[in-house]
């Protein structure tokens, strides 16, 4: 039985991103919350989502280059 490597690394690491979001979302912002109150939670989210501009911006990127790999270089896909 046959493996796919890639897939799995793939799947964990989208795996990680999301627990590490939701613990940053849930985890940091309730003890803001419980802490400094919900005025500060709120300035929380904020920062948390000014914070996630650039680092989409740079997914997108990077997603627009590898499409565009992949359409001029059609061939080497097959290969792997």
């Amino acid at each position: 039985m046959s493996r796919d490597l890639r897939k799995y690394a793939r799947q964990t690491n989208v795996r990680i991103a999301v627990g590490a979001t939701l613990l940053l979302f849930i985890v940091g912002l309730g003890l803001i919350w419980a802490i400094y109150g919900f005025g500060a939670a709120i300035s929380g989210m904020l920062c948390i989502l000014a914070a996630f501009v650039p680092i989409g911006l740079i997914f997108i990127a990077l997603y627009g280059l590898d499409w565009i790999v992949k359409r001029a270089n059609p061939d080497e896909d097959r290969n792997r």
